[in-house]
């Protein structure tokens, strides 16, 4: 039977690649993000069905999860993508944009993380992936408000990993350690940034990964960054 997977906070970039590779496999696919209308090209690629839903908001989550469930039947694989970010000296943060950065980032990963775990409980079995960053372990200037969004989200992954393993839930955090290719960004160089199939294909391993060798996180970064 065809595996069903949940990309949550869909776009273009790493979302993209990950929706594309799932229909590869032969996955039935949901990608939700708060504006829709913008994966028309996507889901008609990958034969998806798009769903409305800002994740740091609980009715919206419960209700995402519902109708999926509904529709598709019991998710094999979730993933929390979404992140918000404000930048700024500390003492001229507004604390508005902080809450939101960190409501988006790491409270949403919870909302959506309860409620998948509640149903892979019921059907003993899923995996959980988390899109982690270099801020997800280094806090820098100016990025407080990223920092603590992704710590977050990376301690949540890390708890989470420890108490649903043995139960065959399979939880696991990305750190994305670098740039990723775009259009939009310059060159750097060849394979200096990160390229979306590439992340998207260590997404796929980790989901594939034998239960006996389980990794509860892995680093991706290009071959040329410091760390």
């Amino acid at each position: 039977m065809a595996e069903t997977a949940l990309i949550v906070g869909s776009g273009s970039g790493l979302s993209a690649s990950l929706a594309r590779l799932c229909h590869k496999e032969g996955m039935r696919l949901a990608l939700a993000a708060r504006g829709p209308e913008k994966l028309a090209q996507l889901c008609a690629e990958t034969g998806a069905e798009a769903y409305a839903c800002d994740a740091s908001r609980r009715d919206q989550v419960d209700g995402l999860f519902a109708r999926v469930a509904a529709e598709l039947g019991p998710l094999d694989l979730v993933i929390y993508n979404p992140s918000y970010r404000t930048r700024g000296a500390l003492i001229e943060l507004d604390p508005e944009e902080v809450l939101k950065a960190v409501t988006v980032t790491c409270y949403g990963g919870f909302l959506v993380a309860q409620q998948a775990v509640r149903a892979m409980l019921k059907q003993g079995r899923g995996t959980i992936l988390f899109t982690g960053a270099s801020a997800s372990v280094k806090g820098y200037p100016h990025s407080a408000p990223f920092a603590m969004g992704k710590f977050g989200l990376r301690g949540l992954a890390q708890s989470m990993a420890r108490e649903l393993g043995p139960q065959n839930i399979h939880v696991a955090h990305v750190v994305i350690d670098g740039g990723i290719a775009s259009p939009e960004r310059p060159s750097r160089g060849p394979d200096a940034m990160l390229n979306a199939d590439a992340i998207a294909e260590s997404y796929l391993a980790l989901h594939r990964q034998h239960r006996s060798a389980w990794s509860w996180e892995i680093e991706v970064r290009p071959w040329v960054e410091n760390f």
